[in-house]
């Protein structure tokens, strides 16, 4: 089996189309469809269904997948291997990160690890989905490590790490009456409008338990995948929000106040338990962990 042919076949996975794979892949569609045919052959087994306007993966298609990006993150860390040795790190690094990371200040973890390795390349990418999303493409390989702040019960097959926390703060408009008090009970926001960013959002997921944890209800009046439009649907009217410190604060017009109890905001390094890091990846697990050792919450 030949490590092109399982670029060729996570390509066509990943694009779920022969079209747009050739072109990712370089090479023309019947060179792409050889490839595919070759490889199917081999393990005597389809590997797509092909209809005129989709392409799916079948069963055996879906159980290779996360072998196929295994294999080649291994051939990776071997090349890896022996680049160190040949004068320093080289590869790459694909990085998930959250939409909101103040309270981790990742641009100063990843320039430091640039000057130091510039031979990396880092890719960083979001997910739309949230830490949902991070999280399962750590799982599936298509990430080496991310950012995610999931209340609990991360799948299993990850290994976390908690770099920090801070409980999260209510946000509402500062002419409302909760804004002239210290303290609100968790229980004067039942059956309240809230404005949310969607549900995958680990923030999202934590004020989410917490309510249903003590029997309370809320409505989620607007929802937005963009804090500072958050920040700007609360400073309008169309609801309270729950909202780290550190991403609102300084926010003009709109009020931060304690509840309690309070959702806590945990962003955490997530990586595979049962894949072994590149090199160049451990390289900015390290970092991180050297960086952000103790995620004890604020009081």
């Amino acid at each position: 089996m030949e490590l092109r042919h399982l670029e060729h076949f996570i390509a066509v996975a990943e694009e779920r189309s022969f079209t747009r794979a050739a072109a990712r892949a370089h090479l023309g569609q019947s060179a792409l469809s050889v490839s595919i045919r070759s490889l199917e052959r081999e393990l005597g087994s389809r590997l797509f269904d092909r209809t005129t306007h989709h392409v799916e993966l079948t069963d055996s298609g879906r159980a290779l997948l996360v072998e196929a990006r295994n294999t080649l993150s291994a051939a990776d860390a071997a090349r890896d291997a022996v680049a160190a040795v040949h004068g320093g790190l080289r590869g790459s690094v694909r990085v998930g990160i959250m939409h909101s990371m103040t309270l981790i200040d990742l641009a100063a973890v990843l320039t430091r690890y640039h000057q130091e390795r510039p031979q990396v390349q880092i890719i960083p990418s979001a997910a739309l989905g949230g830490s949902v999303e991070l999280v399962n493409q750590v799982i599936d390989g298509r990430l080496d490590l991310a950012f995610a702040a999931l209340p609990s019960d991360y799948p299993p097959g990850l290994t976390v790490r908690p770099l920090a926390s801070e409980p999260m703060l209510l946000a509402c408009p500062d002419n409302h009456p909760f804004a002239k008090r210290k303290v609100i009970a968790l229980s004067e926001l039942d059956g309240e409008p809230f404005v949310e960013v969607p549900s995958g959002w680990g923030t999202r997921l934590s004020v989410d338990r917490l309510f249903q944890e003590n029997g309370l209800r809320r409505v989620v009046a607007v929802e937005v995948a963009d804090i500072p439009t958050v920040v700007e649907l609360v400073r309008a009217g169309f609801g309270f929000a729950f909202l780290s410190a550190s991403v609102a604060s300084g926010s003009r017009s709109v009020a931060l106040r304690r509840v309690r109890p309070a959702p806590l905001f945990v962003p955490s390094l997530i990586t595979a338990a049962d894949r072994r890091p590149s090199a160049a990846a451990k390289a900015l697990i390290d970092l991180v962990l050297t960086s952000y050792p103790d995620p004890s919450p604020d009081s």
